[in-house]
């Protein structure tokens, strides 16, 4: 069985691109017209990956798994903790002059429930799962586990790249990772910025000298670090580089990763792009692979590649240190990357006489389909025409393709990959293809939080305002946990779609009692699902389809851990950046003009349903991401201990062909 997992496939998109590119979109229509065809597959509440990732693992509702947006809060101090890890902080044993000794601390996963892939090999059964999302620390079964989205960084949990300029913006100034340099006699000197070191006061960010020398008559940028050299021209991207960080005096103790380098202009200004840095799979700080030592095979077969979660490096395009030809040129690199580690892992699953289960994940269409949407949406609000309208076949690969297209391009070059899929494994092998949930565009900006207080419900203390617009000299964040009244604060949000309530016993300085809960709830439910857009060309629109009560949607043992209310936004709609992160914005509602995504899932389940195609007979075509692990289980003949949530919908098993053949 080979279950190819697409984050991001839109069933209405697909079957628009097949319609639109019937030619180029072959292998799509093959399997549509041998199959059931395309089927809407249920997401979860809410569609997010790491929640809708998780409940296909686990084949349990996120009541179940707990994991329940990308961002979760923490009681005690109502500040944002990750969803997808739990945190200990450790202590310090204070030593002489500037150092500590760090003792304790841990960041486990946060998700329960065993892996499928795990059970299968409890069974017997191998799987190889190649960047499965939300699988670190890696879990094992009994074949190749290599983790996908989540997968942290060296130096930061989604990684951060940095841009070295002899001109910084303004308004970048006290970015750290935006730093200002100095050509003096063509010699460049700079630090590239590493972990934070634990064994020093204060946890100070660790460094690496960087060296350079521009040749202007080469029209080049030579770059040294720790020993290796390389030369770059503007608009060149250099391959990884092995950088280690000392964190004790002398080498004693250092922490190591991989970096890559794109050199953005020589003039009028140097500016240079550093990328997160991503642990080394040859050499790990942490398991990057099970068994440990695959990352490292794997390296040795197609090249040092991207280990960090979203390798397409969505927060250089955010945060202006890349644009968006040269995000898309970067997420080539990691597409090319893909389809080597897509040859080698069918290569290593072929060669294996054991069969079993091969899944493989594909993120682009969903990172790329965030960043670059508006390109396509001539009504988004931060559509740009005249870009739209440039050509983009050196990306693309199909003459007279303009950024237009991008949304149909990134389907058309799926397509290539399902053709290499079926054409290795064979057409008759059982293969299904699943999507995390679907995708719609993100016109409009909407503060939860700041609603909240304009409401009522949310109080801040004496002298706190919401934040300004950010254009303002003065403007500050302003953070739920410092600013907010909780002895008069009723509701708050965090995370995309949470809204919880300021329940007392739950939360540190709860007021609202367990009487007042229904009818609190039932009140604020009703007010966001009644609001409309005031905006001329969306009068009327509903903001939020449904407001949903998390004990109404989810079940099981980590139920009282979710948000009171899942806020399922309208096609067009979503919580802003800030309001997610615990901030009261300046705007309850503005248009998305940029500096995040321009297209999104994090809305009702409704409008953003996953796609589903398989080769085989369906029983029935009401189908949710449970239904596909209940699925692998019957398939193999696995009984787990603790049953999945889903239900199996094929009319036949590969054991069931099996024993007809035998008979």
């Amino acid at each position: 069985m080979v279950v190819l997992g697409i984050d991001g496939l839109d069933p209405d998109l697909l079957a628009e691109a097949m319609r639109r590119y019937p030619g180029r979109m072959t292998n799509f229509r093959r399997l549509v017209e041998q199959g059931p065809g395309i089927q809407n597959l249920a997401t979860t509440h809410p569609p997010q990956s790491p929640v809708a990732w998780s409940s296909f693992i686990t084949g349990r509702n996120p009541g179940g798994h707990g994991i329940f947006d990308f961002i979760h809060r923490n009681p005690e101090d109502y500040r944002e903790v990750p969803g997808a890890h739990r945190v200990e902080a450790g202590s310090q044993i204070g030593l002489p002059g500037p150092w500590q000794f760090p003792t304790g601390g841990a960041s486990d996963s946060n998700r329960s429930g065993e892996a499928f892939w795990t059970v299968l090999g409890e069974h017997g059964v191998p799987a190889r799962v190649w960047r499965m999302p939300i699988n670190f620390p890696v879990e094992s079964g009994l074949g190749v586990s290599i983790p996908g989205m989540l997968t942290p960084a060296v130096d930061s949990a989604y990684g951060q790249a940095s841009l070295f300029t002899t001109q910084p913006p303004i308004d970048r100034l006290h970015d750290a990772k935006v730093q200002r340099i100095q050509v003096r006699n063509g010699r460049i000197r700079a630090q590239l910025q590493g972990p934070s070191n634990p064994f020093r006061d204060g946890q100070p960010t660790s460094v690496a000298a960087l060296d350079g020398f521009v040749d202007a008559e080469a029209g080049a940028l030579a770059l040294e670090l720790q020993g290796q050299s390389l030369v770059l021209q503007p608009g060149q991207w250099s391959r990884f580089l092995r950088v280690d960080f000392d964190l004790l005096p002398g080498g004693l103790h250092s922490v190591g990763g991989i970096v890559r380098f794109y050199l953005r202009s020589l003039e009028p200004e140097v500016e240079l792009y550093a990328s997160p840095i991503n642990i080394d799979p040859v050499d790990p700080v942490q398991p990057v692979s099970e068994p440990p030592d695959a990352s490292a095979k794997l390296a040795a077969a197609i090249g040092t590649y991207y280990t960090q979660g979203m390798a397409e490096d969505v927060n250089g395009l955010k945060k202006g240190l890349l644009t968006d030809e040269e995000f898309m040129a970067q997420s080539k690199i990691v597409w090319d990357e893909r389809n080597r580690m897509l040859d080698y892992a069918l290569d290593e699953y072929l060669e294996q006489d054991g069969g079993g289960l091969l899944f493989f994940y594909y993120s682009s269409v969903d990172l790329c389909g965030h960043m670059m949407w508006r390109h396509g949406d001539a009504q988004h609000p931060d559509y740009d025409a005249e870009f739209s309208s440039r050509g983009s076949e050196w990306w693309s690969g199909r003459a007279g393709s303009t950024w237009q297209d991008v949304i149909m391009d990134l389907y058309l070059q799926m397509d290539g990959v399902l053709g290499e899929v079926r054409a290795r494994v064979g057409e008759d092998t059982l293969l299904v293809i699943v999507s995390d949930h679907g995708f719609a565009p993100f016109h409009r900006l909407f503060s939860l939080n700041r609603w909240l207080w304009e409401e009522g419900y949310l109080v801040l203390r004496e002298g706190m305002a919401p934040e300004l617009d950010p254009s303002s000299p003065d403007f500050a964040p302003v953070v739920l946990a410092q600013a907010v009244d909780w002895s008069q604060t009723k509701a708050y949000g965090m995370g995309f779609n949470g809204l919880y309530l300021n329940l007392a016993g739950r939360e540190a300085q709860g007021i609202v009692s367990a009487e007042e809960r229904e009818a609190l709830l039932s009140e604020i439910k009703g007010k966001l699902e009644a609001l409309t857009d005031d905006a001329p060309e969306r009068r009327g629109t509903r903001i939020v389809l449904a407001a949903e009560r998390a004990d109404e949607v989810y079940r099981g043992e980590r139920l009282s851990e979710a948000p009171d209310l899942l806020i399922g936004y309208n096609a067009g709609y979503g919580n802003s950046d800030e309001s997610s992160l615990g901030r009261i914005p300046y705007a309850v509602l503005r248009d998305n003009l940029g500096g995040t995504f321009t297209g999104n899932h994090l809305m009702h389940p409704s409008v953003v349903a996953g796609t589903l195609l398989t080769n085989a007979a369906l029983d029935r075509t009401d189908l949710r991401l449970e239904d596909v692990t209940a699925e692998i289980f019957r398939q193999y003949d696995v009984d787990p201990e603790r049953a999945p949530d889903g239900r199996p919908f094929l009319k036949a098993s590969i054991t069931q062909g099996a024993k007809h053949s035998q008979d």
